[in-house]
């Protein structure tokens, strides 16, 4: 027996609804709720949780948030911020931070309030980035606390866009084309999301 497919979900918080580009892929179980931005050609996968709700979330153009990652926000002061052409990999905690263009956030690393990456930067895998650390530009960030290890290399670079690139041309298509099964985008997921 096949279950049925449920959508993403998408909820306004005390009267402010997520703003979606209608090109953006909402994998079915993903959550976005309150004052969320999602850019352009970005993506939002199974069970990613985006709590816009006591500050604000924007999330730029071509970023691919993948499965189980969680995107929130601290009280007054805290808004999150992802940049363009960003991919979470699975399972990331990015709380109250500023991820900046270009970056890879590798999986199950945890960015908390207040710390920041750089434009093209890497935070390896299961890394932590404390409160208030800067990883600078082009620098790799790894281990627990998080420490700079070495510069991103020219081919990291190609591949951190390649990686986006992929997503638009081969991961996204499948699953709107039904290959991979229906899915969900911006414009089908429901009355909830305003179109930007």
């Amino acid at each position: 027996m096949q279950r049925p497919e449920r959508g993403p979900l998408i909820l306004p918080f005390r009267g402010v609804s997520p703003r979606i580009h209608p090109s953006v892929y909402l994998a079915p179980e993903c959550t976005v709720t309150g004052d969320v931005e999602i850019g352009e050609g970005s993506s939002v996968w199974y069970y990613v949780v985006m709590r816009g709700d006591v500050q604000r979330i924007r999330i730029g153009k071509r970023t691919h948030v993948q499965d189980l990652s969680v995107v929130h926000v601290t009280w007054d002061t805290g808004p999150t911020t992802i940049g363009d052409d960003v991919t979470l990999g699975h399972s990331c905690v990015v709380h109250a931070a500023t991820i900046n263009d270009r970056s890879l956030i590798g999986m199950r690393a945890v960015v908390l309030d207040g710390a920041e990456v750089g434009p093209d930067a890497i935070v390896g895998a299961a890394a932590l980035v404390p409160p208030g650390m800067k990883v600078p530009p082009g620098k790799v960030a790894m281990g627990v606390p998080a420490r700079i290890v070495r510069d991103v290399t020219e081919a990291e670079r190609r591949w951190i866009l390649e990686l986006g690139e992929r997503y638009a041309v081969n991961t996204i298509p499948g699953y709107r084309d039904g290959s991979a099964g229906s899915a969900g985008s911006a414009g089908s997921a429901g009355s909830g999301p305003v179109r930007i």
